[in-house]
């Protein structure tokens, strides 16, 4: 069975070695056995929705940048919300919204004076996230790379992050660029604060030494599986200052469908 986790090692292995040909042979082999098991799916209704012509055209131009041929389900859309506490004023970063369903589903839960940066390479999902959140002034979308997250904190006038989510294939990016990733992402963070991703692998892990706890699960209900993983920045020592924020359940589980 070939996979997108089958897709991310390629992506990495012939990205190093300089050779495009043959990924994008594995490409259109992965995109051909995708399809077929999508018709085959028993929630049809959720995949063939989710299944969009951007964001499948965005994968052909680009699969090195967008690690999926298909966005989030459902489900798995849901549980990683559901490990945020929405229920007050917070600051949330998004990494590689791509099409925005992540986006969609915690710009719908947060409250009014929230605010949520989408930051997106790609120029079509930029533009199609500009428009899908144009009524809303909580939603800014910063088309640039992640790193400039630190900039675009301070250009809005916020001082850190209560949530930083990501779905970018980190275990294709180069060493330097994920480990300057994370400090960043890690000192963006507010005492308690969380930094949670969605990855087809939990190498990660491995590299994400600034945060002192970090916990996973195997999440299933999604094509391909992921791993979700939460990393919580330490709390501050006075117990009168900010508490670590709820909704992190710290526990290794595979979570199946009833």
């Amino acid at each position: 069975m070939i996979t997108d986790r089958g897709l991310e090692t390629s992506q990495a292995r012939y990205r190093d070695h300089g050779d495009s040909t043959k990924f994008y042979a594995r490409r259109n082999c992965i995109v051909s056995t995708a399809t077929s098991r999508l018709d085959n799916f028993d929630v049809q209704d959720d995949c063939s929705r989710l299944v969009s012509t951007l964001f499948f055209k965005q994968f052909l131009k680009r699969p090195f940048q967008i690690a999926s041929i298909v966005p989030s389900s459902k489900a798995l859309v849901e549980r990683v919300a559901s490990k945020m506490d929405l229920s007050q004023p917070r600051v949330i970063a998004e990494y590689g919204p791509g099409e925005g369903v992540h986006s969609r589903e915690i710009a719908r839960r947060m409250c009014p004076d929230s605010n949520l940066l989408l930051f997106e390479l790609d120029r079509a999902f930029a533009r199609d996230l500009e428009r899908q959140f144009a009524g809303d002034r909580r939603v800014h979308v910063i088309h640039g790379d992640a790193a400039s997250l630190p900039h675009e904190l301070k250009r809005h006038g916020i001082d850190s992050c209560d949530y930083i989510l990501s779905g970018i294939p980190f275990s294709i990016l180069k060493i330097e660029k994920k480990r300057a990733l994370l400090q960043k992402t890690y000192d963006a963070l507010a005492p308690g604060g969380s930094f949670i991703i969605y990855q087809v692998t939990n190498e990660l892990k491995q590299h994400a030494t600034h945060f002192e706890r970090a916990e996973s699960e195997y999440f299933l209900q999604n094509i391909p599986p992921m791993f979700i993983t939460v990393f919580q920045k330490a709390p501050p020592l006075d117990r009168h200052e900010r508490r670590p924020l709820p909704g992190v359940d710290f526990s290794f589980s595979a979570h199946r469908s009833a």
